[in-house]
């Protein structure tokens, strides 16, 4: 099975930068990160010291989330934020740097929530813009957008699989951009209610990624009651082909204590 860690949310006792190396010590080869900066045009030196954090470790950068603003805070996405919009945009050219530099080609760009007092419609159709403009602008180091659905944020109106299938649908069609992808959180999926059997037997060949933590809990898996090495096998079998990522809430000394024998 590959794998790729989370370093965001996991080994959080340690300093961010020192993560990537936690994560070979602990026999993995990949990791991938939320936005791991302040502001989304970063200065060269902290994008410097993030990329040689992961290159002196010896670990392969599999994903990176977009600038999805204060996540603590609340915020999740600028994606169809029209305040924040220019700076969404001004993101992509340093995510698409940070990808072409270090091989990586997945890049989640979180919805953003609903904005009160701002047209849903008007949100809507500035998310089609932005994806649009993020998967041209990772286009040229091979990447590929991905768009989640999210659980326990009530703003976000992406829950299920099918709305953000929607989504990916209209970009393309108005936009004739190919290269937006599901991103398959298989923790947010069952939170939300969604049938997840169901969605991998439709669409699992065309998954941009996937995601795993059990629930209740979004701890390690055999924490909670979901079936996930059962849905990643299922995936596999319809011909996902990508990595697998750790993204749940364990302890560092337990992290990884229900792979032994991996």
């Amino acid at each position: 099975m590959t794998y790729t860690v989370n370093c965001s949310i996991l080994l959080t006792e340690l300093p961010l930068l020192e993560r990537p190396a936690a994560v070979k010590a602990a026999g993995f080869d990949a990791v991938e990160f939320w936005w791991p900066f302040a502001s989304s045009v970063p200065a060269d030196p902290e994008v410097t010291a993030f990329e040689n954090a992961i290159i002196d470790a010896g670990v392969q950068l599999t994903g990176l989330n977009f600038n999805a603003g204060d996540m603590p805070g609340g915020d999740r996405g600028l994606v169809s934020w029209p305040a924040r919009s220019s700076e969404f945009k001004d993101n992509i050219d340093v995510v698409a740097g940070i990808g072409g530099r270090l091989g990586c080609t997945a890049f989640n760009a979180l919805y953003g929530n609903r904005i009160e007092g701002e047209d849903p419609d008007r949100q809507d159709a500035l998310a089609v813009e932005n994806l649009a403009a993020a998967a041209e602008g990772v286009a040229g180091v091979g990447g590929t957008v991905l768009l989640e659905p999210v659980s326990g944020a009530p703003g976000y109106p992406l829950l299920l699989a099918g709305d953000a299938l929607a989504v990916i649908r209209r970009v393309e069609a108005e936009a004739g951009v190919v290269n937006v992808k599901l991103l398959a959180d298989f923790y947010h999926l069952s939170v939300n209610g969604d049938d997840v059997p169901a969605v991998i037997e439709k669409h699992a060949r065309d998954f941009g990624h996937i995601q795993i933590a059990d629930a209740p809990g979004r701890g390690a898996p055999g924490t909670g009651t979901l079936p996930l090495r059962e849905w990643v096998a299922r995936s596999r079998e319809l011909g996902y082909g990508g990595y697998v990522s750790l993204e749940y809430k364990e302890p560092r000394e337990t992290a990884f204590a229900w792979l032994t024998g991996r």
